[in-house]
Formats: C-alpha cells, sequence, structure tokens
C-alpha cells in the first residue's frame, strides 16, 4: 500500500480500529517511542472532526503548543507524518508554550479545532520503564528494549479516543497570515541569499540579518 493510501487508511480509522503503524513513519522519525504515536493520534482526530485530507501544501495550519528543550517533543514527528502540516511548508508553528495540545485550522472553511492529549495519558507513559529507567537517565530512545516499548505504542494506538484525548467542538476563527515571499537579493557583505522582507541597511549596502551584527 502507498504511504499516501496508508495516511488515508489511519486518518479514517484511527479513532476506532486497531492497525500498525507503518514502518517508515518510524524510520522518518528515527526511533519507536509512544510519543510520536500519540502525535499520529492527535493528528487524525483532529482532521476527522474537521472532514479533511492530509495537506499537500499549506491547506492546514498546525499551532502545537511545544517547545524545544522537554520531554515527548517527538510528538509532533507524528503530526507531520499524518497530517502533512511539515517544517518545509511552514504549515507547522510552534507556540513555545510547553504543552502537547495543538490546535487545527483549515484555512478552506474559517474552521479549526483544539485537541489535547490527556493528562492521564501522559502521566501514564512517564511512570513506565521507558522514561524512569532509560529516557530519564539519560540513555537514547533508540537503545530502549522492544519489549518496554511495543506495550506502550500499542496502548496509545488502540485506546479509544475518548479516553486519552481531548477534542474540543469545532471553533470558526479567522486567521491573518502573511503570504509567501518570493523576493530576495543577495547580501552585500556575505554573499548569501536572502528574503528581501529580512534584509537591512548598512550604510550604503544592502545586508542580511547576520551580517547587520558583525
Amino acid at each position: 500500500m502507498a504511504n499516501k493510501e496508508i495516511i488515508k487508511f489511519l486518518i479514517k480509522k484511527m479513532l476506532t480500529t486497531n492497525f500498525k503503524i507503518p514502518d517508515w513513519a518510524y524510520e522518518f522519525h528515527g526511533h519507536k517511542c509512544p510519543a510520536m504515536p500519540m502525535g499520529l493520534r492527535v493528528g487524525a482526530a483532529a482532521m476527522n472532526a474537521l472532514g479533511v485530507e492530509h495537506a499537500k501544501e499549506g491547506q492546514l495550519i498546525a499551532f502545537v503548543d511545544l517547545d524545544d528543550d522537554h520531554c515527548a517533543t517527538c510528538y509532533g514527528d507524528g503530526l507531520q507524518v499524518i497530517m502533512g502540516t511539515t517544517l518545509g511548508k511552514g504549515n507547522l508553528k510552534k507556540t513555545h508554550k510547553g504543552k502537547w495540545s495543538r490546535t487545527v485550522f483549515d484555512r478552506t472553511t474559517g474552521r479549526a479545532v483544539r485537541v489535547t492529549p490527556k493528562a492521564e495519558a501522559m502521566l501514564n507513559n512517564k511512570k513506565s520503564k521507558f522514561f524512569t529507567d532509560h529516557r530519564m537517565l539519560g540513555k537514547p530512545a533508540s537503545t530502549v528494549p522492544a519489549e518496554i516499548i511495543d506495550p506502550l505504542v500499542e496502548e496509545v494506538m488502540n485506546a479509544p479516543a475518548d479516553k486519552i484525548l481531548n477534542i474540543s467542538p469545532i471553533l470558526n476563527t479567522n486567521l491573518n497570515l502573511k503570504k509567501d515571499s518570493f523576493d530576495g537579493f543577495v547580501c552585500e557583505e556575505c554573499g548569501e541569499i536572502t528574503v528581501m522582507e529580512y534584509g537591512r541597511i548598512k550604510g550604503d549596502k544592502k545586508i542580511c540579518i547576520e551580517c547587520v551584527k558583525i
């Protein structure tokens, strides 16, 4: 089954049906852990609620409350895999709140939904040997034995949505998003290509932000 077909299957069935996560999702992420599958569940629940498909371009905007320096940021890769909201397309935006909530906005309809893993589901993972005997001791997730990780993954993927997720009512909202810039210039000091809106003037030169500090 092609990746696109697998994604469609996951989105339609994730709320009610047990299934195996495709190997390429783990290959994309780099290791097996319970946080990435939780991202799959949250993303699928949001897409089911909005009635949308995997984003080919920027139809969906996802605001995720992750920051950088805390546990379970692997969650973000599950969101990218299932929804197509990615760093490269610019439709995955961190709010830097240190939480795992996600608000997904459908630009076509102006509708949005907020999906959050239940606290007890997250705490259950943190009480496991995966955290206490490995991750909290600084051991890489890729070195944790399968017999410790697999039951956590299966629990996340097979639990009924209402047991592990809080899903908000549909929200009607309006985002004033900037349009993508296609204009650029070559910095007259370092010679690197720079997006026009990030340029600065230094004397009679047009330069990039980094060269302002030099």
